[in-house]
């Protein structure tokens, strides 16, 4: 086939394997396993909320936010590069290379999770570290592929379609946790052991899968050719200086991108900080801790449903707006906090949340994608994505800094997540007031200056 085709359907599978094969990392390393491993490692270590980091006899880093500084920390170092990556992809045939790369860097740290036992909790912490900076990486390229593969009127369905394969394959590796951990004692594995196995389960899933996307997804040539005089680091450079040029003159498109990047750091720092606050916050009927199986269950319920609920909010989207669309998902996600803080206190109060947000990460998350695609210049998909990704999934850094931080002064998660509101709230009212029809038209305008 022609390396410029779309809406072919071998392709569209090769992208939508890429997101069933990494969502084991998201789901059940960063959803479940990964924050309540870290956590019970250091404090195991230096006591519920002790001492980590202290500098001039303060607090740095405690016990509680050991892990959530590790979000941050993880995501801030991909502010740097990514956006010089995206623009380097933009000029070079290395935008598939460069998912390999990062796919592969990312499974392979989750793999050696398997050995940060003991009392290695900073060699857990670092290895998740980059782990989700490859992962985070990844998306970037993964997300710039979309509007290669696709056309307008279908990048809303194949957008929903990848998000639900990927939570239906979250769940199967849910199910396949759940197993585990449930029958690990009696086959004379402990429960740590247990936790470090499906560490590695998760990174050969996350890199056996992602082989399906690297032999059906083609190598694209590039909108524009790299000066020979300049190296492609220098060109990548100076195109993100451009990138950064147009994007502020493509001034619906930056506020869009302002607005999502607010929200969707709320929705993610919800997603990976969720296990920690549920094993902190919430008790069974006896009294007890919640175990990693009614942790793997919440989220089985919350990948199932969110696989429904990515293909509901499509339609929303196809009757209303996908600005419309969004926005609903937003009001949903402002009552999950409140009901979070408030009202969560039984392990079915639990399952109900997870059904919630189920119900809207899908929709929010597939249908920001798509439209945000919509209001890219012309060969310019993996720059402005390398933008986009600094709140992808799982790559939030402000949320998690502000929840660690809430609950380092107030020693409780539920001041913490109750937070988390004002992203939704913010978000919520920029996007409300942003013209995304004129952000999609000034994109094409640019495309035909260009010549497009």
């Amino acid at each position: 086939m022609a390396l410029d085709q779309k809406n072919n359907p071998k392709e569209i599978a090769g992208w939508l394997s890429y997101d069933w094969a990494n969502h084991a990392f998201f789901t059940l390393v960063v959803g479940v396993l990964i924050g309540k491993y870290v956590t019970s490692l250091v404090t195991a270590a230096v006591g519920e909320n002790g001492a980590v980091i202290t500098i001039g006899g303060h607090d740095l880093v405690t016990a509680k936010s050991l892990f959530s500084y590790s979000v941050g920390l993880s995501v801030f170092l991909q502010i740097f590069f990514l956006p010089i990556l995206g623009s380097i992809a933009d000029y070079t045939h290395l935008k598939k290379t460069f998912l390999a790369f990062f796919c592969y860097l990312g499974a392979v740290s989750c793999g050696l999770l398997y050995f940060a036992g003991g009392d290695h909790y900073f060699w857990a912490a670092g290895l998740f570290i980059v782990s989700n900076l490859g992962a985070g990486a990844s998306i970037v390229f993964f997300n710039s592929y979309l509007t290669d593969i696709t056309t307008d009127d279908r990048r809303d369905k194949v957008s929903s379609w990848g998000f639900a394969s990927g939570y239906f394959g979250g769940f199967l590796t849910l199910v396949g946790g759940l197993l585990f951990l449930t029958y690990n004692e009696s086959w004379g594995i402990s429960t740590g052991d247990a936790v470090r196995i499906c560490f590695l389960a998760a990174s050969i899933w996350w890199g056996g899968f992602a082989i399906i996307t690297f032999l059906l997804l083609k190598k694209r040539s590039p909108e524009k050719e790299a000066p020979t005089e300049r190296h492609f680091i220098v060109v990548g450079l100076l195109e993100l200086k451009e990138t950064f040029r147009e994007l502020f003159a493509l001034k619906h498109t930056f506020r869009f991108l302002i607005a999502y990047l607010l929200y969707n750091d709320g929705i993610q720092t919800v997603i990976v900080m969720s296990a920690v606050f549920l094993a902190a916050e919430v008790t069974n009927a006896d009294g007890s801790e919640l175990q990693n199986s009614n942790l793997i269950i919440a989220f089985m319920i919350a990948q199932i449903v969110a696989a429904i609920g990515a293909l509901v909010f499509e339609r929303i989207a196809h009757f209303t707006s996908t600005k419309t669309a969004i926005l609903v998902s937003l009001v949903i996600w402002s009552a999950v906090v409140i009901y979070g803080y408030g009202f969560l206190h039984t392990l079915s109060d639990a399952y109900f949340m997870s059904g919630a947000i189920g119900f809207v990460l899908g929709g929010s998350q597939a249908l920001s994608r798509s439209l945000f695609s919509q209001m890219i210049p012309k060969g310019r998909e993996s720059a402005f994505f390398g933008i986009y990704a600094i709140s992808e999934r799982g790559t939030s850094w402000i949320g998690p800094m502000v929840f660690g931080l809430v609950a380092q002064l107030t020693n409780s998660y539920r001041p913490a997540i109750l937070a988390l509101i004002v992203f939704f709230v913010v978000g919520s009212i920029i996007l409300l007031f942003t013209n995304t029809d004129q952000a999609i038209l000034d994109a094409r305008n640019i495309n035909h200056e260009n010549g497009a």
